[in-house]
């Protein structure tokens, strides 16, 4: 990078789910960049994007994409960053990575900017990861918790959205609800929804009127990948490599937003009071905890906003060191492209201050 210029900007994958919200972002947020290039796969090249209210034709992902690019930012499956991104880093470019492809590796950092934003220039690799959008629903509430009182190991159950099945997840949902609306007989016999809804989609089972208590692909003694994920990921983004973590993942009939329900353990006493001091004045997280006046978060309400929104905050009736509490967040925004966009702009300010 030349000192004196803004830094070229290559979004990958920049039609997806991700990708368009992605776009959204760039628009909205301070304006750090140069050149904004996009790139997806070859049936959308040719087509356009307004990105800051200008119209950009997406080009085809090739090695060409990366001459000249400060930063890469990628929002594509895990074979495609796979093969690109170390690509990308040889051409120069810094590649931000939203898929899990090299979350874990250890050359390579795991990124939350309100925990680890000191993380983000030691890269070995080239390459700066982004974690999973469903422990990125969680982890800024629990990071700011961390902090101030030392956490020991925490149970979570999952909520997660059909979007993040990707836009096929959208669609077999919406598909799914168009086939069962106005047949009000419908969930109350075993098996009747199989025989309505149709395509199953990305889901083992019918998500309209139903929870699915699956997320992720098989993994040893009937664990999940996502459940893995949030364990491990939690474990590198906090420097907590013995933190123990259990996990169960399920996919509800919401559109876009993962919520959780966490149960923490942490060294010293935790009140509930000074508990919401914390997460109150916490760096992207918004305290709703009336539960009298129906104030709590849900999905319906904390779509399409950027924080991480917390509510139903107790302490363990049977653990003075325990806490409950459930949290939103979209996982289109700081489940994926917003933590990636906050990632770059990191990359940016170095830049900036050379």
């Amino acid at each position: 990078m030349s000192p004196g210029r803004k830094p070229t900007l290559a979004v990958i994958g920049a039609t997806g789910a991700v990708g368009t919200v992605m776009l959204d972002l760039l628009s909205m947020r301070e304006d750090v960049w140069g050149e904004i290039r996009l790139a997806a796969s070859p049936r959308s090249a040719g087509t356009k994007r307004r990105v800051r209210g200008v119209e950009v034709e997406v080009a085809a992902l090739s090695e060409a994409i990366f001459d000249g690019a400060d930063v890469a930012m990628f929002d594509v499956p895990d074979d495609v960053s796979a093969q690109w991104a170390p690509l990308a880093v040889t051409r120069g470019a810094v590649a931000v990575d939203n898929s899990a492809a090299f979350r874990m590796d250890p050359d390579v950092p795991l990124v939350v900017p309100e925990i680890n934003p000191e993380q983000a220039a030691n890269r070995p690799r080239g390459i700066i990861a982004n974690a999973n959008c469903t422990t990125l629903s969680l982890i800024v509430a629990v990071g700011a918790l961390h902090r101030a009182f030392g956490l020991r190991e925490m149970v979570v159950a999952s909520y997660q959205a059909a979007s993040g099945a990707g836009q096929a997840g959208i669609d077999t949902l919406y598909a799914q609800l168009g086939s069962v609306a106005g047949t009000r007989s419908l969930g109350q016999r075993a098996g009747d929804l199989r025989g309505v809804v149709g395509d199953l989609g990305p889901f083992p089972a019918p998500l309209a009127l139903n929870v699915v208590p699956w997320a992720g692909s098989l993994k040893e003694d009937g664990w999940s990948s996502e459940e893995l994920k949030i364990r491990d990921e939690s474990r590198k983004i906090l420097g907590l490599p013995d933190l123990k973590v259990s996990a169960t993942c399920v996919r509800v009939p919401v559109i876009t937003t993962h919520s959780v329900a966490v149960h923490a353990v942490f060294d010293s006493e935790v009140s509930r009071e000074a508990a919401q001091h914390v997460l109150a004045t916490a760096p992207g997280v918004v305290l709703a905890d009336d539960p009298q006046d129906g104030e709590f978060p849900t999905p319906a309400d904390v779509v399409g906003t950027d924080p991480t929104w917390v509510g139903r905050v107790r302490r363990s009736p049977d653990n003075a060191r325990g806490l409950d509490f459930f949290v939103c967040g979209d996982n289109l925004r700081k489940g994926a492209a917003l933590n990636t966009a906050q990632i770059a702009e990191l990359v940016a300010a170095e830049f900036a201050a050379s």
